[in-house]
């Protein structure tokens, strides 16, 4: 097992279990905001989904129900603008992180091979690299990249952490010189409905990619969007001449989604008004903890989508990750996310109202 192991950088999140226990210890309890995980209930037409659907004893199938998948590329074509899509377009997967983590070991990269994703990143993408054993490469600006060797390329819009938005013409751009250099490119866009001071576009949307799918994919997820990352329940979407091994591969694997989950994610991808009454919760949240922090010395960058604030007091994220913590709030230091991000922090718009509001009152 070392030699699996070895591949993998230290857990970062294990680093912050000192503070941790620094802000738990604060007399009005802690304000956790270090991880996106959603805490407002699941909307109650999924529930019924899963429920009525909870006697399910024969196995799943990988491709998904056909209702999964008319929800899924209807979901596409209403939301995203994507067009001519159909059920060859489409794979569910079980939760977006599993998919990032074993992408490149599925897609049969190894030495020699390169992963690149941004600068600052999602951790599970350098991980995917680390256990294919191909090399991963951080960029500012993925068309300065040598192509030579390069087989996957992650782009992340809007990001995590910084909640940056790509752009219609610097997705256009991107994607055009992907093809030209025959590099594959993978859209994580799991934060898609979360934009704030930019709407997001896909890379399926017919201008960004001229009005066809080869050599894209992109990454979605109900995680966030409708509060199902108890539920593991995201999807792929793009290049059928990709998606299509990809199924035969994860058929041997026994990656199925679990049959209720499958019908939950029909329910949710059908209804939009769950996902309005969500983007308010956090939209509010967003106001006052961005209010707050800069009342409290912070400048915040980017920000303009996701679930996340990125703030900086100009010091070490260390020691803002430990001013915070003295204050009883947890956040993620920026370096779990790259070395260009030691001098940030994640704030997460991922905690009750009330919690929201005491970390409010102590900055």
């Amino acid at each position: 097992m070392s030699a699996v192991t070895d591949r993998l950088p230290a857990f970062p999140w294990d680093k912050l279990e000192p503070y941790k226990k620094t802000a738990a210890a604060h007399p009005g309890g802690i304000v956790d905001l270090s991880v996106g995980t959603p805490v407002d209930p699941v909307p109650e037409l999924i529930r019924k989904a899963l429920i009525d659907a909870a006697d399910s004893p024969g196995y799943p199938t990988v491709w998904g129900t056909p209702a999964l998948r008319d929800a899924i590329t209807g979901w596409l074509e209403r939301r995203l603008g994507a067009r001519e899509v159909t059920h060859r377009h489409v794979l569910p997967v079980v939760g977006s992180k599993e998919l990032v983590a074993w992408l490149p070991t599925q897609l049969g990269l190894g030495p020699g091979d390169k992963v690149a994703f941004p600068r600052l990143a999602y951790p599970t993408y350098e991980v995917g690299a680390r256990l294919a054993r191909a090399e991963h490469v951080a960029y500012d600006d993925p068309t300065e990249l040598d192509p030579e060797g390069l087989k996957l390329l992650w782009l992340n819009s809007p990001s995590n952490p910084t909640g940056k938005v790509l752009g219609k013409d610097e997705l256009t751009r991107i994607v055009a010189w992907a093809r030209e250099h025959g590099v594959l490119v993978f859209s994580d866009e799991c934060y898609i409905e979360l934009g704030w001071e930019a709407d997001p576009v896909s890379v399926l949307h017919p201008d960004v990619n001229g009005g066809s799918y080869d050599g894209i994919v992109s990454v979605h997820s109900l995680s966030k969007r409708s509060n199902l990352a108890g539920y593991r329940a995201a999807f792929l979407a793009g290049d059928p001449a990709v998606l299509g091994p990809l199924l035969e591969i994860r058929k041997h694997g026994g990656m199925m989604t679990p049959a209720p989950t499958q019908a939950a994610v029909v329910a949710a991808l059908g209804d939009d008004s769950h996902v309005r009454e969500q983007r308010e919760r956090y939209a509010a949240r967003r106001a006052a903890l961005r209010e707050a922090l800069t009342g409290h010395g912070f400048r915040i960058e980017h920000s303009e989508a996701s679930l996340y604030l990125w703030a900086t007091r100009d010091e070490s994220c260390w020691d803002t990750v430990a001013h915070l913590a003295g204050l009883g709030i947890l956040v993620a230091p920026g370096d779990f996310y790259g070395p260009a991000g030691d001098r940030f922090v994640r704030v997460a718009l991922t905690a009750t109202d009330e919690r929201i509001r005491a970390a409010v009152e102590r900055l």
